[in-house]
């Protein structure tokens, strides 16, 4: 990519800040192209939103992957008795639910602020600010004070990622959590019912239940839908026994705040039309993710759009 002759303020603007954008951003400055990478994340429906690095650093791969480290370390310690480790009392043996949610934060600020002197030291000009398209070279960031700031660029790549969908029930905005929330969530989550089996709905099952919390799965369909279906059964299997509950072809009807503060949720058979109803302390929602492209005004820079989902 040669560089930019000066009719532009950048040979690349990135819009999203997260796996895709940042390898796309250092890739092209490696090339000799002045770019910049806007990132902003939009609070979650319960208020949750993080740092620079996209979903995998701040709500995914990587924080789950240090609460599923810490379910595996209290199944070891339990474990551990039968080759001969004197454990004082098993029963006391209990996850802190502050603590390590402070851990796994503290890792990720440590990556956050990796990340943007990397930005820093590679000259890539960051901007925190939300991105909307003026036309198809023009960019409009919306900063965190409200002050617009405009910039153009020759090339513009869009790697927004996406967020998570929530089902239209009753409640599910107001009260339900998703992945985007549950790695800084400010209290222990307590019984769990996880709507969704995918495969972060199970990942969050899976570890949460291994922390000691009792965690229930609606299932719409088939679990890990595109997975293959042996390994699939093989891993739900597993997880019944280690004491999660498993509801298949059912799917959430609605969540009711009660006055204790706990969750009452109902739900349907879609077989046998059956419903049936609990209360949980939790309710995390993993039934899929949607594409953050809508308010980007793609229309201003000619992107024709063929149908949604």
């Amino acid at each position: 990519m040669a560089p930019i002759d000066g009719t532009y303020d950048y040979d690349l603007a990135v819009i999203g800040g997260g796996s895709g954008g940042l390898a796309c951003a250092k890739e092209a400055v490696n090339q000799g192209a002045r770019v910049a990478v806007l990132d902003y994340v939009t609070p979650s429906p319960q208020g949750t939103k993080w740092g620079l690095g996209g979903t995998c650093v701040n709500v995914g791969c990587i924080p789950k992957k240090l609460m599923h480290q810490a379910a595996i370390l209290g199944e070891s310690i339990h474990e551990s008795v039968a080759y001969g480790w004197e454990v004082p009392s098993l029963d006391q043996i209990k996850i802190n639910w502050s603590a390590l949610t402070q851990a796994v934060q503290n890792h990720i600020k440590s990556v956050n602020w990796v990340t943007r002197v990397d930005l820093r030291d590679k000259k890539i000009e960051y901007i925190n600010g939300l991105g909307e398209f003026k036309d198809k070279h023009t960019i409009v960031a919306t900063l965190k004070n409200g002050s617009k700031k405009e910039l153009t660029a020759k090339n513009i790549v869009i790697a927004v990622g996406g967020r998570p969908h929530y089902p239209d029930i009753p409640g599910a905005l107001e009260y339900c959590i998703t992945s985007d929330d549950v790695f800084s969530l400010g209290h222990p989550p307590g019984k769990t019912l996880v709507v969704g089996a995918g495969y972060i709905g199970l990942e969050c099952a899976g570890f949460l239940n291994s922390l000691g919390y009792p965690t229930t799965v609606l299932i719409r369909s088939v679990p890990l839908r595109g997975f293959d279906q042996q390994m699939a059964s093989m891993v739900t299997n597993e997880m019944e026994e280690k004491g999660v509950k498993l509801f298949h072809k059912c799917v959430p009807l609605s969540v009711e705040k009660l006055e204790s503060g706990q969750l009452k949720a109902r739900w349907v058979n879609n077989e046998t039309k059956e419903q049936a109803e609990d209360v949980f302390d939790t309710v995390l929602i993993a039934t899929g993710r949607y594409a953050l492209t809508k308010n980007l005004h793609l229309e201003a820079a000619g992107v024709l759009f063929i149908g949604e989902r």
